[in-house]
């Protein structure tokens, strides 16, 4: 509607230039017309499918993959690592991004309707849920109603209000009642399905049904600190209608998108061939000591497909004569008063940065060349699959069977009929390790006493938050919905707690003011807010106000 007004705009002023305004003009939208192109009222649904699932994966993945896997100590930067590490995000967040692509899956559903494709339909309505439902996980209130109305007459549409998130909540659990009905048939009942064009299920409606109510699943038990009730009776329907409500219960199910390497735009994240052949961003993102840690404590086999082991341990050895700082052997030997104060971690296999370590963390582990430049051979690099351009682990995973096996498991632990909590936490384990390969270890590992069943909540939270691994929303999610795992803030970080939401951004508080303003008045104040206002990465979102999670 805004481009619409301009072009007439131009037009007018041009008209009245050449001083023939009535009878020699022409409206500027109609020449702003490519007569070789497909316009919005004749495009086929399955034209626009890629580009829906595509944005949306790659969105995902870029905050879980970086930002958020420090906020949840998966991951930590060593070098330009402020908003990584220390939660410097600067206040102006843009949703713009998530906005663009329900813009485009709104055309994907309503071609898909004027066409007929109920398939197309059933794929549109679940991912506006997952789209809206990642918009109000990470501002909270946030245009759902008013949203995606922009080109209507009414121009009160280009300044939408922020619905409540209960609202919100509520519009993406129907939208998922609604998929789970329009998927409900065998795929050659549909019209119009092309596999190529659904790049997350090939065309398969039965696994797309699974997918919408396995989001279902997730949503209810968003709710289960807020509103107990409904996220119990939601929760036990899904599980205890498992014809009505299929789940994905194996990882040959989960919600992945691979990539095909062709060039920068359709290749893993920081890969070295086509991205960054420097390999900077690469070097610069290694495992959090936190995870690490975990990883050892439980003899975790995923580790060694996550990350590389040391290149250079270190050895710190009281009988070296005093100076001693030498390697021998590939290691390097040094004598006490060589390592000063500072914390080292001489494991010889696998050493991850701590969070937010210090102002310099490339200087972590006694590295020899700290600074943006950093090759840290003290500390454990990710493995070299994260090096490549696409790959068979390298896929952005939106919902995984693992994720629905806790969250059944969680359930089943506040007493609610979803089946045996136990049952569910092995298979969830079971699920993440076939993922990675390493399904043959599953037996001797759910077999050791640390990782043995011990009925609480705590423990498939975290199982939960290791799975997540390039997953890391859904942990952070879940640590700011239950308090798990007990993650701490790092010296460095600007608050000494985890952040709870995103900001709102500067062109919403300046130009749909009264409308973010009202939102801002509904968030709740934590001790960590400080100057920033209402406004601020701690202030408390409606789910979790009330609830004394996590803080």
């Amino acid at each position: 509607m805004k481009r619409t007004i301009i072009y007439k705009f131009i037009a007018a002023v041009c008209c009245l230039a050449s001083g023939s305004f009535i009878s020699s003009c022409k409206d500027l939208t109609e020449i702003n017309v490519n007569p070789n192109a497909v316009g919005p009222d004749q495009v086929n649904p399955n034209l626009i499918l890629p580009t829906v699932l595509t944005a949306t994966a790659n969105n995902y993945l870029s905050l879980s993959y970086h930002d958020i896997a420090g906020v949840v100590q998966h991951s930590q930067f060593d070098a330009w690592f402020d908003s990584h590490n220390n939660y410097d995000w600067g206040g102006d967040q843009s949703w713009n991004g998530y906005y663009d692509i329900l813009r485009n899956n709104e055309l994907l559903l309503r071609r898909s309707e004027e066409s007929g494709f109920e398939f197309q339909q059933g794929v549109a309505m679940a991912m506006k849920a997952f789209v809206f439902g990642l918009i109000t996980d990470l501002w909270g209130d946030a245009p759902f109603t008013d949203a995606l109305k922009g080109d209507q007459e009414d121009l009160s549409y280009q300044f939408p209000a922020y619905d409540p998130q209960e609202t919100i909540y509520k519009g993406i659990i129907e939208y998922l009642e609604q998929a789970n009905q329009l998927l409900s048939k065998s795929a050659d009942e549909y019209e119009g399905i092309i596999s190529d064009a659904d790049i997350y299920y090939g065309g398969k409606p039965e696994l797309w049904r699974k997918f919408a109510n396995s989001l279902m699943l997730r949503y209810y038990m968003r709710l289960s600190e807020k509103q107990p009730d409904v996220a119990k009776a939601g929760v036990e329907k899904i599980a205890g209608n498992p014809v009505q409500y299929p789940l994905i219960r194996d990882a040959s199910e989960d919600a992945v998108m691979g990539f095909p390497g062709n060039n920068s735009g359709n290749s893993w994240p920081d890969n070295t061939v086509n991205n960054d052949p420097s390999g900077s961003n690469y070097r610069r993102n290694k495992m959090c000591s936190i995870l690490v840690n975990k990883l050892q404590e439980l003899n975790d086999p995923r580790l060694g497909i996550w990350a590389n082991k040391v290149e250079i341990p270190l050895v710190v050895d009281p009988s070296l004569p005093k100076g001693t700082d030498k390697i021998v052997d590939g290691k390097r030997y040094l004598s006490p008063d060589k390592t000063g104060s500072a914390p080292i971690d001489t494991d010889p296999d696998y050493v991850g940065i701590p969070p937010a370590v210090s102002s310099l963390p490339s200087s972590y582990n006694l590295n020899p060349t700290p600074g943006q430049t950093s090759m840290n051979p003290h500390v454990s690099f990710l493995n070299d699959i994260y090096k490549e351009e696409k790959g068979d682990l390298l896929k952005a995973r939106l919902l995984s069977a693992a994720e629905v096996h806790f969250i059944l498991a969680e359930a089943a632990l506040k007493g609610w009929n979803a089946g045996d909590a136990e049952t569910e936490y092995k298979a969830g384990i079971k699920a993440s390790f076939d993922t990675w390969t390493v399904g043959s270890k599953y037996a001797t590992y759910v077999a050791q006493p640390s990782v043995k069943f011990n009925n609480s909540v705590e423990q498939v939270i975290e199982q939960k938050w290791v799975a997540a691994w390039t997953a890391s929303l859904e942990a952070w999610f879940d640590y700011r919905r239950t308090g798990y795992p007990k993650l701490k803030a790092g010296p460095a970080a600007i608050r000494q707690a985890l952040p709870l939401r995103f900001y709102y951004m500067k062109d919403e508080l300046d130009l749909n003011t009264s409308n973010a303003n009202a939102a801002l008045d509904r968030l709740e104040i934590s001790p960590y807010v400080q100057a920033d206002g209402k406004n601020s990465a701690w202030s408390k979102i409606w789910i979790i106000q009330g609830t004394n999670k996590p803080y």
